[in-house]
């Protein structure tokens, strides 16, 4: 274990499991910097890598790869074994504004009201 996970080779359904309990296999090694390789592409798994990254409390911050693989790789900074970790944080919610009209109101708006003069 040196830190660096590749996850080219594993299916997107391993990745958040796998992401989890390598961060606390690190930590428990005190490797607290770590490199997430997730590739390019479209950046789907990036998200994913981050999303996951953002709600493990063992996380103290992480950043894209400013190097050769620019944002083809993600870093981590992780809390050390011997410094107690922050309270869990909970999963992000998207919030509704008010005052705001969804934009489903507003398609169906368009398509039947602008469109056939009425519900």
């Amino acid at each position: 274990m040196d830190g660096v996970l590749d996850l080219h080779t594993f299916r997107p359904q391993e990745v958040p499991d796998l992401i989890r309990e390598y961060l606390h296999a690190c930590r428990i090694r005190h490797i607290t910097k770590i490199r997430i390789i997730h590739g390019k592409g479209k950046g789907v798994l990036r998200e994913t890598v981050h999303a996951i990254l953002r709600r493990e409390p063992v996380v103290r911050g992480f950043h894209l790869a400013n190097d050769r693989s620019s944002w083809g790789a993600t870093l981590v900074d992780i809390y050390p074994p011997n410094v107690s970790l922050p309270p869990r944080r909970p999963p992000e919610a998207k919030v509704h504004r008010p005052g705001r009209v969804p934009g489903w109101y507003r398609l169906l708006h368009r398509i039947f009201v602008r469109h056939r003069g009425g519900i």
